[in-house]
């Protein structure tokens, strides 16, 4: 099948679908025509990634693991190899959570002492944009 189909066939838009190609996740053929052709594994191969993508892997992660995937979930061997990289991705998932939410602290404190001072105080800044996410 062509990109276009499994894109169709999986919600993942080409060019993802490219970027997992060139990341090693995804392995198409190249027909006469240049065109890039899947099997029909690559829908689950697709599926595979999505998932371990939402579990907040990435693509190196996923490269790592993904040739022992089983099924669309998926499964994946308790091997003490495969733990040790999903417990050191877990560790740096629980590292960023902490960092967050020092900062998170951290302006809230801000907003909450600029609350007490209030607005009297101060001239108002016209000139100042909103901070935007």
């Amino acid at each position: 099948m062509r990109i276009g189909e499994l894109s169709r066939r999986t919600g993942v838009n080409a060019h993802q679908l490219r970027y997992y190609e060139a990341n090693g996740l995804l392995a198409a053929d190249r027909g006469a025509n240049g065109y890039r052709e899947y099997d029909e594994h690559a829908v689950l191969r697709v599926q595979q990634i999505r998932h371990l993508l939402g579990a907040g892997l990435s693509s190196e992660d996923i490269a790592y693991l993904l040739p022992c995937a089983v099924g669309e979930a998926p499964e994946l061997p308790g091997c003490p190899e495969l733990l040790a990289a999903m417990r050191s991705r877990l560790r740096r998932l629980d590292d960023q959570l902490a960092r967050l939410a020092r900062s998170r602290s951290a302006l809230a404190d801000y907003i909450d002492a600029a609350e007490r001072t209030g607005s009297e105080t101060y001239p108002p800044f016209y000139d100042l944009e909103p901070i935007s996410a």
